[in-house]
């Protein structure tokens, strides 16, 4: 956990242009500029007069006041119902009514503020699938991810599981991993960067539990318009994908606290101090693959390194909180440096105590991960904490849905994990158990799916 961190039967196939219309986008002027700790706006739209076809979820629910959201009692239980008024127009409360562009130079989820649940899923391709079974599946995906996003149900055999809620942040997110290239015969195509990541000595790795043909993430700020997603998405694997494993994730939920934080970990611990902002001049460099970079289909694109990081709360939990700050390198209570100042003071390598120890342990988490101790090694690390219940041994098992994304996982992740490898005070409580590496294209423009340079170039 490196501290940079925050953070069936076949449907048919059919074409993004297929799609029923969407209504206007708001003009700027109303759109929202409200944006997440990661920097990414959002921009619902407004409420709109009804059309004659059927209402969307994100014009289902009340205006939100001081007493919560009204349904209307009547029309409820009778389909995409619109609340009461002469114009059968309605307003979402914040959170519900928050809206990611499907569309873009990169693709949703990546700069994305924090979500409060989340679910990744990896797919293999079956037997007899390859490029053309590919192609037609990430066309479904994407029409899917693009209905999903804007708040409207599927466009056939929608489950209902989210018909009252809005977009609420939704975000889904595609890559594909090293084995894909062979399976769909694009070995050529194949990224340098997606060589597999070398072996570490803290690895503990379920194989059946990593890698994976096709990668999706879904986050959402409602666990219903997240479940709603990744059922839509299985759904729309067919015959060509099935699933080889999925890992369900929570962070805490927008409007928890009492002002905008960094996020904390199962551990107690702000996490996600030093993660790179797009306000940054160098954030593109760090985080995605250049319009000239190779392959070009890459263009725009990140690679994400997915790690189930299983941390072994009862050992932690025994410590004193000295001792657990000792081990990170910060202060529990607010994420400020062992050597002082607030979250965001810069932390003093060099200084001691009246016994002239340093101040932060030499094998601190938060020293060992420092971009300027790791030859500026960085990533945008995003995770999202989880837990799986109690094992035999009546031990928690729970910790962090690890995913970072950088330009270049041999220039951001490798270098990080292999100095952590080598004494992180942090190791003794923390287990990889699982672990991916997949390319993340760039997003999809109006018209195309995400991933059609790679799949018709």
């Amino acid at each position: 956990m490196a501290e940079q961190s925050t953070p069936e039967t076949s449907p048919s196939d059919v074409s993004l242009d297929e799609a029923p219309p969407k209504r206007a986008a708001s003009p700027p002027e109303q759109a929202r500029s409200e944006k997440g700790p990661l920097g990414e706006a959002v921009s619902p739209e407004p409420p709109q007069p009804a059309s004659k076809g059927v209402v969307s979820r994100r014009r289902l629910l009340g205006t939100a006041g001081a007493t919560g959201l009204a349904l209307g009692a009547a029309g409820g239980a009778a389909g995409y119902a619109a609340a009461p008024s002469t114009d059968r127009t309605a307003l979402l409360s914040s959170i519900g009514a928050d809206e990611v562009m499907f569309h873009g130079k990169h693709q949703p989820g990546i700069t994305t503020a924090l979500q409060a649940r989340g679910h990744l899923v990896a797919f293999d391709l079956t037997a007899g699938s390859g490029r053309k079974e590919a192609a037609a599946l990430l066309r479904r995906w994407s029409r899917t991810a693009e209905r999903l996003m804007a708040g409207e149900p599927t466009a056939s055999g929608d489950t209902d599981v989210a018909r009252d809620a809005g977009p609420s942040s939704l975000t889904v997110t595609f890559g594909f991993g090293h084995s894909f290239f062979a399976r769909a015969g694009l070995e050529k195509q194949r990224p340098i960067a997606l060589d597999p990541l070398p072996d570490f000595s803290s690895d503990h790795l379920d194989k059946a539990r990593s890698n994976g043909d096709l990668w999706v993430q879904i986050g959402a700020n409602d666990s219903l318009v997240a479940f709603h997603a990744l059922r839509a998405i299985q759904q729309d694997a067919g015959r060509a994908a099935r699933v080889r494993w999925q890992m369900n994730g929570f962070n805490r939920s927008p409007g928890a606290t009492t002002h905008p934080m960094t996020a904390r970990n199962l551990m107690g611990q702000i996490d996600g101090t030093r993660n790179p902002k797009p306000s940054e001049s160098d954030f593109d460099q760090r985080i995605f693959v250049p319009d000239a970079g190779d392959p070009a289909w890459m263009a725009g694109g990140s690679y994400a390194v997915v790690r189930r990081i299983r941390m072994l709360l009862d050992n932690w939990e025994k410590l004193s909180v000295k001792d657990q700050e000792g081990v990170i390198g910060r202060r529990k209570s607010d994420g400020a440096a062992l050597s002082g100042g607030t979250e965001t003071t810069a932390m003093d390598l060099e200084k001691t105590d009246s016994d002239g120890r340093l101040v932060v342990p030499i094998n601190a988490h938060a020293r060992i991960t420092r971009p300027d101790e790791n030859g500026g090694a960085a990533m945008l690390r995003r995770p999202f904490s989880f837990h799986d219940g109690i094992d035999t041994d009546g031990v928690p098992d729970a910790g962090l849905l690890f995913v970072c994304w950088q330009a270049d996982p041999l220039r951001g992740f490798v270098p990080v994990q292999r100095k952590l490898d080598r004494g992180d005070a942090l190791s003794t409580f923390i287990r990889h158990e699982s672990s991916g590496l997949f390319a993340v294209p760039g997003g999809a423009v109006k018209g195309e799916y995400v991933g059609q340079k790679l799949l018709e170039g």
